[in-house]
């Protein structure tokens, strides 16, 4: 575990640590203003898909079996943490770009926007990491095209495991690129940023029991239950961004064992054609 500058240095003087380059390259043409997730995007590491699975069975994301951002393997019982991440775009169209890394934890595929029934998840499986749901987050990701407006709500369990949580209810939106987060848009009050509100006094999620779409439309979704580890930005083409998580951060946060790490970009423009760029340094104690 690292606990101070102290142990830092050691873990680096010792060589306990992982540099990783990654790049997504982005084929669907996404939109100004709607986060879109950069996990089903060509490149290194492969494509991850959302509805890869049984409809509203719930399935597990882990490094070994599903890929995403490679940090190295287990270091049980040692503790690894984010030390550093760069990320690049050589293109101005997208810039300037928020970007949410996070660790990836379990996905509900292909929720029907026709079905006007309570559509209840299977739980079978559980929470791989963050077991307690603290800090741990809905996202919904669309799979295939709507015509948008449609709202719904989700009931959750909470991180205290209470169980018939509400979140609150939010808009879709129109936009048809698979990967793009379907309650994402910035100047729609109900879908503003890429997370579903959560009930008030809550701060997590340990499982999703069902969806209620109050309209019918014509597309797909999957809920992913994700746990952000890290927000930046791109603001130009002349440099890549350093995120140094010591110095500007003060907080190396604990990538566990076998977590899949990703990202979520908000672009100024469309990253259709572009190249997504970073590396990622990990070290552990």
């Amino acid at each position: 575990m690292i606990r101070g500058l102290r142990d830092v240095l050691e873990a680096e003087r010792n060589g306990r640590e992982r540099v990783t380059e990654w790049v997504k390259n982005v084929n669907q043409t996404t939109t100004a203003g709607r986060w879109y997730d950069l996990s089903g995007s060509a490149g290194n590491p492969r494509a991850k898909q959302w509805f890869d699975a049984a409809p509203l069975v719930a399935q597990p994301v882990r490094q070994s079996v599903d890929g995403g951002i490679y940090h190295g393997s287990n270091v049980a019982p040692a503790t690894k943490h984010l030390r550093r991440m760069r990320f690049s775009c050589a293109s101005a169209t997208p810039l300037p770009m928020t970007l949410l890394v996070a660790d990836y934890l379990l996905y509900y595929p292909t929720i029907e926007d026709g079905n006007p029934d309570p559509q209840v998840m299977d739980n079978t499986l559980a929470l791989p990491r963050y077991s307690d749901g603290a800090g741990v987050q809905m996202m919904a990701v669309t799979i295939s095209a709507r015509t948008g407006g449609q709202s719904f709500y989700v009931t959750y369990t909470n991180q205290d495991g209470v169980a018939g949580r509400t979140s609150g209810t939010v808009v879709q939106n129109a936009v048809a690129a698979p990967g793009t987060i379907t309650t994402s848009a910035t100047a729609v009050s109900t879908a503003a940023g890429p997370f579903i509100p959560l009930q008030s006094g809550d701060t997590g999620v340990r499982r999703v029991e069902s969806v209620q779409m109050l309209g019918v439309d014509t597309g797909f979704f999957a809920i992913v239950l994700v746990r952000p580890l890290l927000e930046t930005h791109i603001r130009g083409i002349d440099a890549p961004h350093d995120v140094d998580l010591l110095g500007q951060k003060a907080e190396l946060p604990v990538i566990f064992d076998d977590a899949y790490i990703s990202a979520l970009a908000l672009p100024n423009g469309s990253l259709s054609g572009l190249a997504v760029r970073g590396g990622l340094r990990a070290i552990w104690s």
